[in-house]
């Protein structure tokens, strides 16, 4: 997107802005708008608010996940189920399963996911990590999180390979047809995996 029409600091925050993920040229330009017509007072509270978390928070040395305390919350809190591990591939799932409320084990961030296209090897991800976590016997199972696309299942055989020797149980999160989805608008992948993933009722 051309931002020559703007002044160079108009046009310089525009930049700056469309270079985060999921930000477009339009959507940066509406909030570089939306910024200036902050107070000063907003704007520097969220300058703050950026620097201080840019300072402040790190990967806990256990999980890996993001926190400003190490180890984090959810590692430090006796009452999670120890004997449960759930491997996920960024700091943005472990929020998401938290959401649910269905979860109380320990997780596990690999910190993307194993993509030769990419030059991304396991040695590139964070599973040596979790193959030394799992040398407690503390742990029973291990929940294979990450993401059902090609990255995700590949990250998820190969991690299932490593862990099933040390005789550690390894189960999937089960893919299938979203709740409120219709089957007819359901592509074959999604179906065939909702078929294999059926339970009893």
């Amino acid at each position: 997107m051309t931002t020559k029409y703007y002044a160079k600091p108009l046009s310089k925050l525009i930049s700056e802005l469309s270079r985060l993920p999921g930000i477009g040229g339009k959507s940066a330009q509406r909030l570089a708008f939306h910024i200036l017509s902050l107070g000063e007072r907003e704007v520097s509270a969220l300058a703050e608010a950026i620097l201080e978390a840019k300072r402040e928070m790190k990967y806990c040395s256990v999980c890996g996940n993001l926190t400003d305390a190490d180890p984090c919350g959810v590692c430090a809190d006796a009452a999670r189920d120890r004997s449960l591990i759930c491997v996920v591939e960024n700091p943005r799932d472990v929020a998401a399963v938290e959401r649910t409320r269905e979860y109380g084990g320990l997780y596990h961030v690999l910190h993307g996911a194993i993509s030769p296209m990419d030059g991304i090897g396991p040695e590139d991800i964070n599973l040596k990590q979790l193959l030394l976590r799992l040398q407690s016997d503390e742990v029973k199972e291990v929940i294979l999180a990450t993401n059902p696309n090609i990255e995700g299942e590949a990250t998820a055989m190969y991690a299932a390979r490593l862990i099933k020797p040390v005789g550690i149980r390894v189960s999937r999160i089960a893919h299938g047809i979203p709740v409120g989805g219709d089957l007819e608008y359901a592509d074959e992948i999604t179906l065939s995996k909702a078929i294999e993933g059926r339970r009893e009722i």
